[in-house]
């Protein structure tokens, strides 16, 4: 029995042995948005230049909705045209891609056609860009108003938004100036952070020159959805709201205002053209700043941000023409007077007193003199609780 337990143990400690000798077994590739750090990019071709630089873009529509896609399409061209490039043989575009596994495909397609940046501009494509980045390493991956390259290790994963609430807060001074039945309506398309932010800074806008304004919201769980956005704004107006906003893609809103006789603000075109008895104004991002800037990033061989955002300070959210036939007396000199406090830093589109629940029932009560700040680091909006004074019909 001894001789056998000793050559037991002998061959145990044999096995040991050998076991700290070797390599550790390689980890399972991770896949998804939190991977591990992907290599690093490599270094710029040092052929590249303005002349042969190819550019990616997909986009959840296409430009004829004169919204969202409209909007980054004009960016897309500024960019063109700062650059000196040529659109029709370095801009491969991607319209109507939804947020499915298309966008994966799509991102893939264009990878394969030798773009050497590319941007894809809809919330829900985050998840389908982190996973092809990994892919390419070679390749700049942009995403617009998401945040998953602010948690990610993936580094040529970029995100950028605009800070559009600063712009929102302003419009919201002409329509709480226009109302009559101090009842503003809001056709909003999903109950994401992004749009809760935008809507409720509208308000806090409208409410800054009107105390006793309150507004309804109604989702319609769509970005573009023009039979939808018409039927929620005919809604709200004969729920008595007689100025109505939008966080949607179509001008359906617009023409539904004009058709009842009452008033709407715009998002990411001039809608006054479609609705000149209607339309006061409305609230724009300028694509082109951000487009620009990480182009030319990646012809000069530097780091694209992580995270870009920019407000009215920068030049990155702005107005349209205010509708002066129709706008209340005074609506220009108010909204100068407020964009001036904005840029200097002493007004802050949430600022207390301020009172409100979000869908984790976590509370936000703000005192005087206090605010809420998005996250400097983070491009997405963060403001998610619904405040006093603001009613969600569905």
């Amino acid at each position: 029995m001894k001789k056998t337990l000793a050559l037991i143990l002998a061959l145990a400690l044999l096995v040991a042995l050998a076991a700290c000798g070797a390599p550790a077994a390689n980890p399972p590739a991770a896949t998804g948005t939190h991977a591990p750090a992907a290599p690093a990019p490599a270094a710029p071709d040092a052929g590249l230049t303005k002349d042969n630089i190819k550019i990616g873009f997909v986009h959840i529509s296409d430009e004829s909705d004169m919204g969202y896609t409209y909007n980054h399409e004009l960016g897309t061209k500024y960019m063109v045209e700062t650059l000196g490039l040529d659109y029709n043989t370095q801009i491969i575009n991607k319209f109507n891609i939804p947020e499915t596994d298309a966008c994966a495909s799509a991102l893939r397609e264009l990878a394969e056609a030798g773009c050497n940046i590319i941007f894809a501009t809809s919330f829900g494509h985050g998840d389908y860009v982190s996973m092809v980045a990994v892919e390419y390493p070679e390749i700049e991956f942009c995403h617009a108003t998401g945040y998953l390259a602010a948690i990610s290790d993936i580094p040529n994963l970029h995100n950028y938004f605009a800070s559009i609430f600063e712009a929102r807060y302003l419009a919201g001074i002409a329509a709480g100036l226009k109302t009559e039945t101090n009842k503003l309506g809001y056709v909003a398309a999903f109950n994401f952070a992004e749009v809760i932010s935008g809507y409720t800074a509208f308000y806090l806008g409208a409410k800054s020159v009107n105390p006793d304004v309150t507004m309804d919201v109604i989702y319609t769980m769509s970005w573009n959805d023009p039979a939808k956005e018409a039927q929620v704004a005919q809604s709200l107006i004969d729920g008595g709201c007689d100025v109505i906003s939008q966080h949607s893609d179509s001008t359906a809103p617009a023409t539904v205002a004009e058709q009842n006789g009452v008033f709407q603000v715009g998002y990411n075109s001039d809608m006054i053209p479609v609705a000149p008895k209607a339309s006061l104004l409305s609230a724009r991002i300028r694509w082109g700043t951000y487009v620009t800037e990480a182009v030319s990033a990646v012809l000069a061989g530097e780091a694209i941000p992580v995270d870009w955002c920019h407000g009215l300070a920068d030049d990155a959210v702005f107005l349209s023409p205010l509708n002066e036939d129709i706008a209340a007396p005074g609506t220009a000199e108010a909204i100068e007077t407020a964009k001036a406090a904005i840029i200097a830093g002493t007004l802050h589109p949430f600022a207390g007193p301020l009172h409100g629940v979000n869908g984790n029932g976590e509370e936000l009560n703000l005192a005087e003199g206090e605010f809420f700040a998005e996250s400097s680091t983070q491009s997405a909006p963060s403001f998610d609780y619904i405040i006093d004074g603001i009613n969600i019909l569905s």
